[in-house]
């Protein structure tokens, strides 16, 4: 029987997104701003914070690397807070109470470095709703590792096939399956409902 939900938040519960700081930057030039996002403070860089380096020294050794960029890479820490969006993923909030209100547990898995995290733990709601999280940052490992999987296994006594994973990206999705999840790629709120509901009606 599956009785359990597992989030994503970044783009599932929250909205983060660093365009909210370089479009502006770059004067509205969103193909500047996408291009630097992709060559210089890329995700794979962002993932190294999110895995549990400091911000500090991710900062200077890519500013070290491309120093005609250090004013902008600055920026990805000193401005870090202007790329929430402090409204929600539409509808999802009130979908997880709605399913808190039914007796599933829900719980918390996120990239996301322990230096910005809590900064914003404070803002949403949802994340009061969940029964628990893990958050990378805290653990050294990052999604789709299994390592950080089995951290929320253990932690929360879950068994990964009584679980449903939500996450927008792909290949954490996959990650999720290979440890034992059921797992759905996250759009919208409205997509979501339809599969997930079929999952957790399933067996009952």
């Amino acid at each position: 029987m599956i009785d359990t939900v597992v989030f994503d938040y970044g783009a599932v519960l929250v909205d983060w997104n660093p365009h909210y700081v370089y479009d502006p930057w770059f004067k509205g030039d969103v193909a500047k701003a996408d291009w630097f996002l992709k060559n210089i403070c890329t995700m794979d860089w962002n993932v190294q914070m999110d895995a549990g380096k400091p911000f500090s020294e991710g900062v200077a050794e890519l500013s070290a690397r491309y120093p005609e960029w250090k004013t902008e890479i600055e920026l990805y820490f000193d401005h870090w807070f202007d790329m929430i969006n402090p409204v929600p993923i539409p509808g999802m909030t009130e979908y997880v109470k709605e399913l808190k209100a039914r007796g599933v547990k829900l719980y918390g898995l996120s990239n996301w470095s322990s230096e910005t995290f809590p900064r914003v733990r404070h803002l949403f709601e949802v994340f009061d709703v969940l029964d628990g999280m893990v958050v990378s940052g805290y653990e050294g490992f990052i999604k789709p590792d299994p390592r950080l999987f089995q951290i929320l296994f253990d932690r929360f006594h879950l068994n990964p096939a009584e679980c449903v994973f939500i996450d927008d990206n792909l290949k954490n999705v996959e990650g999720a399956r290979a440890v034992g999840m059921n797992a759905i790629q996250f759009t919208t709120k409205e997509d979501l409902v339809g599969p997930l509901e079929s999952l957790l009606s399933a067996g009952k």
